[in-house]
């Protein structure tokens, strides 16, 4: 039973809406940010230490400051403009010739706080209160989250009927090649429709954005503690989200590089491995993982598949089935010697959208010494881990298309 409800969207009028939409703030460096924006670019508000010459330390007053003044500058410029009334939209990402349809809203801080709006990975404090800063001072969410929810037949023919019978707002294709349609849901009858069916849908789970999620409930709650006549309804309870179906939604692998073995030689290395995987050298073509609990290596210049032995794993365990937990347990901690995954430096982690030649270029570098590339989780193992109150390792899902910011903005106010 979550409670969405539409919102006064802050938003790029049609012929801005390519150039101010943006990657996310945490997909890029300041210095690609840089290289990256154009004069209207929504970088210059969510990563504005990009207008600093040298590039200015992020977490400075100065930049904090700059992105209170180009958000400001954007509206006054006509670049960002708040619409009359309240609407929800519709988001979809074309990649690879597959489309997914979000629909963009504001969701209850109370549900995450209640747990109807249901994490799977933990959060750092000090990540928690930079993105809380950004909301405090800009009083609005730039950047929106990204979740899931289980596909629901009449919404999927609520969205339909949106694409079907209107043209998008937006539609452009951004310089990644990930094509992007922006419509509006502005009829009253339609918007109540929605609302009600959100209302009878048991949770909400976070895909992309636990930090945006968990600083957009802070700053909720320091508010509702400001306001003596705080009824629950107020628009700073709201925050941004784009909502897709689990249906559509599609997991990419994220994999592991090593910088060295441990003080063991690849011979040792590969008869240690022999004892919970069968071990089967496939030569120098790339080799992908083609199941769960099946592994490719890469280790001087060779790929490997690693599959491991039944009684290694446990199914009926959402943590224990994952192959981030066994290739964590059973290569990276007990012959690697890496314990925590978030802070040893000799671990490094690569997302699926870059391949696994990437994986190969680092380790022939001389950067890394061994490789792993990993069978991607499923939709349906992240949504039994957050029903289960379970927390994933570090570092196990990449959902791709990321989302464009720019496209709406939501205002506290």
């Amino acid at each position: 039973m979550v409670r969405i409800k539409p919102f006064r969207g802050i938003r790029p009028p049609a012929e801005h809406a390519a150039e101010v939409a943006s990657r996310p703030y945490d997909v890029l460096n300041s210095a690609e940010a840089q290289q990256e924006a154009t004069e209207k670019s929504l970088l210059h508000i969510i990563k504005p230490e990009i207008d600093f010459s040298p590039i200015a330390d992020e977490h400075s007053d100065e930049v904090y400051a700059r992105a209170v003044e180009n958000f400001r500058a954007w509206r006054e410029k006509g670049w960002l403009v708040q619409d009359d009334t309240e609407k929800y939209y519709v988001y979809a990402q074309t990649m690879d010739g597959r489309t997914q349809y979000g629909l963009v809203a504001a969701c209850h801080f109370d549900d995450y706080l209640q747990g109807k709006i249901k994490k799977h990975e933990l959060t750092r404090p000090d990540k928690e209160e930079d993105r809380m800063v950004h909301v405090r001072n800009q009083n609005a969410n730039i950047e929106p989250v990204f979740f899931s929810y289980p596909a629901v037949r009449e919404m999927d023919l609520i969205i339909e009927g949106v694409v079907a019978g209107n043209e998008p707002v937006y539609d452009f294709v951004a310089s990644d090649g990930f094509g992007h349609k922006f419509w509006v849901i502005d009829d009253p009858e339609v918007q109540q429709r929605i609302t009600k069916i959100f209302a009878g849908i048991p949770a909400l789970y976070v895909a992309d954005g636990h930090h945006r999620t968990a600083a957009a409930a802070r700053v909720g709650q320091e508010k509702m503690k400001q306001n003596a006549t705080h009824t629950g309804d107020e628009e700073y309870c709201f925050f941004l989200a784009v909502i897709f179906p689990d249906n559509q939604l599609k997991i990419i692998d994220y994999n592991r590089v090593v910088k060295d073995l441990n003080g063991l030689a690849s011979s040792q290395l590969i008869a240690a491995l022999g004892e919970h995987f069968t071990v089967e050298k496939k030569g120098r073509e790339i080799y992908t993982p083609d199941r769960l609990h099946n592994f490719a290596m890469y280790l001087d210049g060779e790929w490997y598949s690693l599959t491991a032995k039944e009684g290694t794993y446990n199914d009926n365990d959402p943590i224990g089935v994952l192959d981030v937990t066994i290739l964590s347990d059973l290569v990276l901690d007990r012959l690697l010697g890496i314990k925590d995954l978030r802070t040893d430096k000799r671990i490094d982690f690569v997302g699926g959208i870059r391949g696994l030649g990437e994986l190969q270029r680092r380790v022939d570098s001389g950067e890394m010494q061994v490789a792993f590339a990993l069978y991607p989780v499923s939709m349906k193992q992240l949504i039994d881990i957050a029903d289960s109150g379970h927390i994933m390792p570090p570092k196990t899902t990449w959902f791709e298309p990321k989302l464009r910011s720019g496209l709406v903005i939501h205002s506290l106010e």
